[in-house]
């Protein structure tokens, strides 16, 4: 096993991209306040592996690329997609989907997976994402071929400011 691993990175490197072998952990307490990601257009990303950097690079390019392990890509607080390990889920690019509930006190994970993940509306994550075309790396904006999501970027906005996680620690205490 270890070999393979090691014949992996070797092929990665030599293809001028990093394999990453470390497991992505992933906890309630790995989704934090929108405020303290890293806003990119219109969504938010953060790595929990600390490579932040390769994932702006990814987000930030006008001609896509595949988001590195640890990847979090997220819009609204309640749904987030986190980049797993190389060959986690080949079906879905190695994607998990969340669903969250969100509270001043935190992140608690309602839902998770694959293929069956499905948000609080009814609608299957991975149906929509993997509408993305190849070079998104299922990542749906505007002109990425998924289907439009039914509210408004105002709306979007609205929805990311009102994220309780990220009100103030004073405000999070009862009188």
């Amino acid at each position: 096993m270890i070999r393979k691993l090691g014949a992996l990175a070797l092929v990665g490197l030599m293809a001028g991209t990093a394999v990453s072998a470390e497991p992505v952990e992933i906890t309630n307490d790995s989704f934090k306040c929108l405020a303290d990601m890293q806003k990119v257009r219109h969504f938010f990303v953060d790595n929990l592996l600390g490579d932040l950097e390769a994932t702006l690079a990814v987000a930030n390019n006008k001609k896509g690329g595949v988001y590195p392990p640890g990847s979090v890509v997220q819009l609204v607080p309640t749904e987030v997609m986190v980049k797993r390990e190389e060959g986690w889920s080949p079906r879905t690019k190695d994607w998990e989907f969340f669903e969250l509930d969100v509270s001043a006190e935190g992140s608690e994970i309602k839902v998770r997976g694959t293929d069956q993940a499905v948000n609080k509306f009814g609608g299957n994550c991975l149906e929509c994402h993997e509408r993305a075309r190849p070079q998104w790396d299922m990542i749906c904006e505007q002109g990425h071929g998924c289907l439009p999501i039914p509210i408004t970027r105002k709306q979007i906005a609205q929805i990311q400011a009102a994220d309780p996680r990220c009100e103030p620690a004073d405000a999070k205490t009862e009188d």
